[in-house]
C-alpha cells in the first residue's frame, strides 16, 4: 500500500478493525452538517440520496453532477468526506483513473469504485484492472484518496465465494478499504473479515448484527447507505400524509430538539 498523506491519512487512520468508524451517508449540505454536529467523525455521500434530491432513481447521476455534489459536501464540513462514485462513470481502467483523478480535486478524502457496471458484473480481470488504475490515481498527485473498492456480486444474485476472490484481488491491486454490500449473516461476515487483509466496510440494515458485534467480528467502517436518506423521506410523507387525510399537525408536536440540532448545524 502506498503512503498516504493528508486529509487521506487522517481518513484511513480512522479505520480500526474491532473499533469501527461510523460512517454515515449524508444526501446533501445539510445532512452533512447535521451529522457532523452529531458528533461522526467522517461521512460519505450516497448516490441513490443525492439523485433523489434530483428527483431521479439511483444510476442516473453523471459524473460532473457527482463531482459538484462531492465539492459541495467536502467544503461544508471539516470532517472527512468519502464519495460513493459509482463504477467511476466509466468501464475502462483509464477513464476509470481519470474519474478518481478529477474526485481527488474536489476535496475528498476517498471515494470507492464498484465492479458492477449498472447492467452486468465486470470481467474479474477487467474489475482488478479497473481497481489497480483507481489505486494508482487515488494514490498519486498532491490530494491522496482512500480508495474503496466493492465487490457487487450479492446484490445481483452471485456468489460469496466469487465475491471474496474479487475482493482478495482488489487487495492485491492497492485498494485500501473493503467493501461487499449486501453482506446480512453474521457467518458470512466473519468469513469476509478473515479472507483479507484490509480494513473492510460494512453496509447495515435491519437484521444485520450490532455494531457491538460487527466490532467485536473485525469489522472497520460501518455506513448506512441511502437509509438516512429514505428516513427521512418517510418522515416527510408521514407528515404530508396527516395533513392532507386528517387535516392535523401533530407530526411537528416534538420537533424542538430537532430544530435546535439543525440551528446549530446551519449556523456553521
Amino acid at each position: 500500500m502506498s503512503a498516504l498523506t493528508g486529509k487521506a491519512k487522517a481518513f484511513l487512520d480512522l479505520h480500526v478493525p474491532g473499533k469501527p468508524l461510523l460512517q454515515p451517508n449524508a444526501w446533501d449540505a445539510g445532512s452533512a452538517r447535521i451529522l457532523e454536529t452529531l458528533g461522526f467523525q467522517a461521512i460519505a455521500t450516497t448516490s441513490s440520496g443525492f439523485a433523489a434530491t434530483l428527483g431521479r432513481p439511483d444510476g442516473s447521476v453523471s459524473r460532473d453532477e457527482a463531482l459538484a455534489h462531492c465539492r459541495d459536501l467536502s467544503a461544508a464540513v471539516e470532517i472527512p468526506v468519502a464519495a460513493d462514485t459509482e463504477n467511476a462513470f466509466a468501464d475502462s481502467p483509464d477513464d476509470v483513473a481519470e474519474t478518481v483523478r478529477l474526485a481527488a480535486e474536489t476535496g475528498l478524502a476517498g471515494c470507492s469504485v464498484e465492479d458492477w457496471s449498472g447492467k452486468e458484473i465486470y470481467d474479474a480481470g477487467l474489475a482488478a484492472a479497473r481497481i489497480a488504475a483507481a489505486a494508482e490515481a487515488a494514490h498519486a498527485g498532491p490530494q491522496h484518496l482512500v480508495l474503496t473498492a466493492r465487490a457487487e456480486n450479492l446484490l445481483h444474485g452471485g456468489d460469496l465465494a466469487d465475491a471474496i476472490k474479487r475482493l482478495q484481488a482488489y487487495q492485491e491491486a492497492g485498494a485500501d478499504v473493503l467493501f461487499m454490500p449486501g453482506l446480512r449473516k453474521a457467518e458470512d461476515i466473519r468469513t469476509v473479515l478473515s479472507s483479507v487483509d484490509r480494513p473492510v466496510n460494512v453496509l447495515v440494515v435491519p437484521g444485520c448484527p450490532s455494531i457491538t458485534e460487527l466490532a467485536e467480528m473485525g469489522a472497520a467502517r460501518i455506513s448506512v447507505g441511502g437509509s438516512f436518506a429514505w428516513v427521512a423521506y418517510a418522515a416527510l410523507i408521514d407528515a404530508a400524509t396527516e395533513l392532507r387525510d386528517s387535516g392535523t399537525y401533530e407530526y411537528g408536536a416534538n420537533l424542538k430538539q430537532a430544530r435546535d440540532t439543525i440551528s446549530k448545524a446551519l449556523r456553521y
